[in-house]
């Protein structure tokens, strides 16, 4: 049903748009010198309107308009790849804030001295994997350390994964008999019933050996749901790049978004730049874009990737 509302929604504004167009083009046909005005306006109008569909089209794909999970895991470096992904968490959470999305942390690992280790969180709206898909990948920042006592220049790495919400359980089947659960103390704040029971949840999916943990939740049973809805999200996924890889060898252009495929690099010392690999697409307004204004990338990407396809 959800699905059938999106598609008389869309169809509908096809519809208002043409019946627009259709109107335009009798009154230009009219030769009326006192209209120029009016049909210069709806002119422009109708070509926003046009370029903001086309946009719209690019998220066709089988996911895209779902609800999706972000993952951030610190590389090597220490605590400056640590502080780095805690970062990358800010950023994306102003950027769905931003943009209208509800965000929830569903795990986090906190590192030693400052930072994150990684973490899960999930993003709820229309269009949330859609977006989101165009930063998996790499991400690298150079700057002056902090953390270091001599102040000199660190290069750091974290990871980002992205992947798609399952809506129906049935999509994704889990056999009971292929997980491995084990209950932990969380490590991470909540108060003393987090810390003295074991509410934390580790689910193993052994066919895969895909690792799910969750502990932010104070309830072991709220946890246990969470766990069990990434993990649908990563198997979706998984099943979803295994088909791609499929088709990519035949094309012969498949790049998966793992270390050493960089997609972004944020530059913060001895000059202000990030700029993103896979499509040119730069800025020097680096204090912005940590701030969450990360559109520019999203859409360039996304626009490139369809020409890809093209």
């Amino acid at each position: 049903m959800r699905q059938l509302s999106r598609v008389r929604e869309e169809v509908e504004g096809w519809r208002r748009l043409t019946l627009r167009l259709d109107d335009a083009l009798e009154l230009a046909s009219l030769g009326d010198e006192s209209l120029r005005e009016e049909l210069q306006r709806e002119a422009e109008g109708l070509r926003a309107e046009v370029e903001r569909r086309e946009f719209a089209s690019i998220l066709s794909g089988p996911y895209d308009r779902d609800n999706a999970i972000l993952s951030i895991h610190a590389g090597a470096g220490g605590t400056d790849s640590q502080d780095w992904a805690s970062m990358l968490q800010r950023m994306y959470l102003r950027w769905a804030e931003e943009n209208g999305y509800k965000t929830e942390i569903l795990d986090q690992a906190e590192g030693e001295e400052a930072g994150i280790k990684s973490t899960t969180v999930a993003v709820n709206g229309e269009n949330a994997y859609g977006y989101l898909r165009a930063e998996k990948g790499v991400h690298r920042l150079v700057r002056l350390s902090p953390f270091d006592s001599a102040h000199r220049r660190h290069t750091s790495f974290a990871l980002v994964e992205a992947y798609p919400q399952v809506e129906q359980e049935d999509e994704i089947e889990i056999i009971p008999s292929d997980l491995r659960i084990d209950t932990f103390r969380s490590a991470g704040a909540g108060g003393q019933n987090v810390q003295k029971n074991e509410t934390a949840i580790r689910i193993t999916h052994v066919p895969t050996g895909i690792v799910v943990t969750c502990q932010n939740e104070r309830s072991q049973t709220q946890n246990r749901e969470n766990a069990l809805r990434v993990l649908r999200a990563r198997l979706l996924d998984l099943r979803r790049e295994q088909q791609e890889e499929e088709v990519a060898r035949l094309k012969g252009d498949h790049v998966k978004a793992e270390w050493g495929s960089q997609i972004r690099s944020y530059v913060l010392h001895p000059y202000q730049m990030v700029k993103d690999h896979r499509t040119g697409h730069e800025t020097s307004n680096t204090a912005a874009v940590l701030n969450g204004a990360i559109d520019g990338f999203i859409e360039a990407y996304l626009r490139s990737s369809m020409g890809a396809r093209g």
